[in-house]
This record gives structure tokens, C-alpha cells and sequence, in this order.
């Protein structure tokens, strides 16, 4: 499988568990690695065969965006889900990292894989 990807895509999200932080925007930095065969790609040139990654990050961007939920795991979560469904990846792997959540640390968070086969319709 390769993997067509995405780093350090920013986006301020209200995400945090604390009343302060329910009251603000985050940044907060978003990893993708999105499974996808390039093979037919690179065989005709064609971009019609590759993964549009500018698709990805403008669809992730959105609803990170939108979103409100208390915990990384959660955005992570639903990330994935919604990358598995929307550009029919057979894998993902979502990194979501949260700056200011630890003093003395440039940044924690999460780091998940998911498959499609593992998406309950």
C-alpha cells in the first residue's frame, strides 16, 4: 500500500475538556497518512488516478473546524471515519496533536490507524 500525506495541518478547534477551554480556539496540528495505490497514477500521468490530497486537508480542515468535542481521541476518531468514508481510503492513519496541553512539552496527542473494513455502515 502507499501512502499519499499530510503534515502539520494547522486548524483552531474548540477542543479541551476544561470550562476555559471551552471558551476558546486551540491550534491544533493535524498528521494524515492516507493509503492509496499510486501505481495507476504514475502509470498514465494522469491526475484523475491520484488521492486529492488538497480534497483531504480542506475536508479535515472543515470539520475540525466545526467541531466542539472535549477529547482528542474523539476528533481523532472521527477524523478517520470521516477520511474512510468521504474519499473511500482502504487506511488511514490520523496524528492529532494539541500544543498547550502540557507544560514543558511542545505538544501531546494521538496517534491512531484505522481500516475501512473496520467501519460500521
Amino acid at each position: 500500500m502507499d501512502i499519499v500525506y499530510i503534515r502539520e495541518l494547522r486548524v483552531d478547534a474548540c477542543i479541551g475538556i476544561y470550562d476555559w477551554e471551552r471558551k476558546i480556539r486551540q491550534q491544533i496540528t493535524i498528521d494524515l497518512e492516507m493509503g492509496w495505490d499510486n501505481r495507476p497514477a504514475a502509470n498514465t500521468d494522469d491526475i484523475a488516478y491520484t488521492l486529492n490530497y488538497k480534497e483531504c486537508a480542506k475536508l479535515v480542515a472543515a470539520f475540525a473546524r466545526e467541531s466542539e468535542f472535549q477529547l482528542v481521541e474523539t476528533l481523532a476518531e472521527r477524523i478517520a471515519a470521516l477520511l474512510l468514508t468521504e474519499m473511500k481510503l482502504p487506511w488511514v492513519k490520523v496524528s492529532l496533536g494539541k500544543p498547550v496541553a502540557v507544560n514543558g512539552s511542545r505538544e501531546v496527542g494521538v496517534i491512531i490507524e484505522r481500516y475501512a473494513k473496520d467501519i460500521v455502515s
